[in-house]
This record gives structure tokens, sequence and C-alpha cells, in this order.
């Protein structure tokens, strides 16, 4: 999805400085307006042969230029390693992962679980028991799930890793999925991955009363290429939203930076805070 972002931008700023009409580039690719536009978006995938026919529309001749476009069209087309849970992998939640692994800085807040990305394998596997019990999945289908979370942490390890600033309210900590001894496991994890260089952990604690996140759980995608703007990315029931206007993003980004700021724990402080947790009862 990424790399189709990055395709229809450059499309779109090829087409516009030769002063072409959506309308014009469909016809030129037997297409309608709509389809331009869904290209551009990065909704759909591409066909080489229509972004080659595009090219050759909006004067792009030398193969120099050429080729790097029509790889990434190509690229684009190559299924994620994440396809391959598509049997527990809802359609809605395809699109996230497939963001989260391109980007560069993931900023969330968390109020119900331990966010994915810092789960071990066994709270993940109380978690996904747990919230599905209703729909009956099988061992197997559970097993998956938390392998798909598990692959998913990757991004934290990896060369150039994602930063992730993670808020956690208390009641993420005192919720005991799995019971008592996953929970201590969980959050000794979450002590040793706050040692981390690109990880940021702050928990709001009961304590410090009403704070700006009221509105809930929230995580805001950021990335390294100027043409794909953040993301806020709201979970639901059934499915997911998506924020892209840069006031929308903007707002959620300040609530965090309230929250980390004045709103929680000092990294240091949370530290503290879940030694002290691990110590209770």
């Amino acid at each position: 999805m990424v790399r189709r972002i990055l395709l229809g931008s450059q499309l779109r700023r090829l087409r516009e400085s030769r002063g072409v009409t959506r309308e014009d580039a469909g016809y030129s690719i037997r297409a309608s307006e709509s389809k331009i536009s869904r290209m551009e978006l990065g909704r759909v995938s591409f066909k080489a042969r229509d972004v080659a026919d595009l090219l050759t529309l909006y004067g792009v001749t030398d193969d120099a230029e050429r080729e790097p476009l029509l790889n990434l069209a190509k690229d684009s087309s190559v299924a994620g390693w994440w396809h391959s849970y598509n049997d527990v992998l809802p359609s809605w939640f395809q699109t996230y992962v497939g963001l989260e692994g391109a980007t560069s800085q993931i900023d969330t807040y968390e109020v119900q679980f331990v966010h994915g990305l810092l789960q071990t394998e066994e709270y993940a596997h109380a978690v996904v028991s747990s919230g599905h019990k209703a729909k009956r999945l099988s061992k197997a289908e559970i097993e998956r799930r938390v392998a798909l979370r598990m692959e998913r942490q990757k991004i934290l390890f990896q060369e150039n890793s994602t930063v992730l600033r993670c808020v956690l309210d208390e009641a993420v900590l005192r919720r005991p999925f799995g019971g008592s001894a996953v929970m201590d496991k969980q959050i000794q994890h979450l002590i040793d991955l706050s040692e981390r260089p690109n990880i940021q952990l702050q928990v709001v604690t009961f304590d410090l009363g009403g704070h700006p996140a009221e509105s809930g759980a929230f995580t805001v995608l950021r990335f390294p290429e100027p043409e794909i703007p953040d993301l806020v990315y709201l979970e639901q029931l059934t499915g997911s939203l998506y924020l892209d206007k840069p006031e929308e993003v903007a707002a959620y980004g300040a609530v965090l930076d309230r929250l980390i700021e004045d709103g929680s724990l000092s990294p240091r402080e949370s530290r503290e805070h879940l030694h002290k947790v691990r110590q209770l009862p």
C-alpha cells in the first residue's frame, strides 16, 4: 500500500506539471477519471502497462526516469509478508499492518491492552483467547493470530527500527490477562523494552486524575517519505478508521505530546512504577 501511495503521488505530480486533466489521463489508459483519482491516492493496484502509458503521456520518456517508477509499479503488486496470515487477518486490519511496517515512528495511547508491539507471547495469547471467545476460535486460529502479532514486533528490532512512543493508562497494568504469572512476565518485558533507545514508554497513573486523551485509545503513524501523510488510526469493534486531514492528525499529535510532557510519569518514573506494580501481591 505504501508503494502504491508513493507511486500515485509521483504520477499526480507529473500529471499536474504537464497540465493534464484526470479525464484525459483516464482516456489514455482506457479508464475513468475516478480510476485515475484512486490510482493517485494509492487505493488501487497498478498495471505496469498503464503506468508506462501515463508516463509517456506526461512526457517522461527517458529510461532512467521511467525505470524506477515502473519498478515501483511492479513492486506494489507484490504481496506483503502479512498476506500469508489472510486466514486469520481481518481485511480491514491488513491495511494497518502494511502501514505499520513502513513507519518511521508510531505514537500511541492505550487504555485496554498493552500495545501489540510490546506484548509477550503469553500475554498476546491471553488477550486473543479472551477477546475472541464469542467467535469460538480454534486453538490453531489463536496460535496464528499470536504468531502474526509476534512477527509485527520485528520492526522495533531491525536496522533503522521504528521509534515507538507509547503511553499506557494504568488500567492496562491492572487488568490481569492470563493471570498473575503472565502479567508479571509482561510487566518485566515492558521494563526491559523501555531501556531500548527507540522505545519511549510512559504510564498515566490513576492518581494523576483527568488527562487530555479522554476520547480513548489512538495511534498516530508517521512515515519517512514526505509524500505519505501522517495518519491517525482508530480501531473499532468491526473495523477501523483512518484520519489524514492535517488538522485532525495535529490534534491527536498534540494530545499525545501533552500526555508525554505533563499528563504521565516520565520514562524513568514509569520504569520505577512498573517495578512497583510487579512487587504488588
